[in-house]
């Protein structure tokens, strides 16, 4: 399967992630590089992070964090391996400026400032309409 960024391609990017329906947080890949990632999500009615036509913060992070699942599993795609399932390690800050509405599409940068031994630490900036909404940093974790 060959697939150039960027893309929509819904079941590409469910490929590339362990998450599947209803809990995936991700449908697209807009760049990609050894420590970066853009990613987007459109917030549809059958999410299950939706209440009362509002994307819950809960989902913004879920959203983030297969954000950096999304760089890894593409950067094994990439190499011809499956991806390693992958878990958050921890979430050190979290900020939800705005919490976006049903119909909103998000895109988040996902900037990898260290990577070692299968734990790596993120920086990930999710905008709305190029408005900053919300800003995390984690450590996820590879098995």
């Amino acid at each position: 399967m060959e697939n150039k960024l960027p893309t929509t391609d819904q079941n590409f990017v469910e490929s590339l992630i362990p998450q599947r329906f209803p809990f995936v947080m991700v449908n697209s890949i807009a760049a990609y590089s050894e420590d970066h990632l853009v990613s987007g999500f459109e917030i549809k009615e059958e999410n299950i992070f939706v209440q009362d036509g509002i994307f819950q913060a809960s989902g913004l992070v879920e959203h983030q964090a297969q954000s950096v699942a999304l760089h890894t599993g593409y950067k094994f795609y990439l190499l011809g391996k499956e991806a390693p399932t992958g878990y958050i390690g921890a979430i050190k800050t979290f900020e939800a400026i705005q919490l976006p509405k049903l119909g909103d599409k998000l895109t988040s940068e996902v900037s990898i400032i260290n990577e070692m031994m299968g734990v790596t630490l993120v920086d990930i900036v999710t905008k709305l309409n190029d408005e900053v909404i919300a800003k995390s940093q984690m450590k996820t974790v590879v098995m």
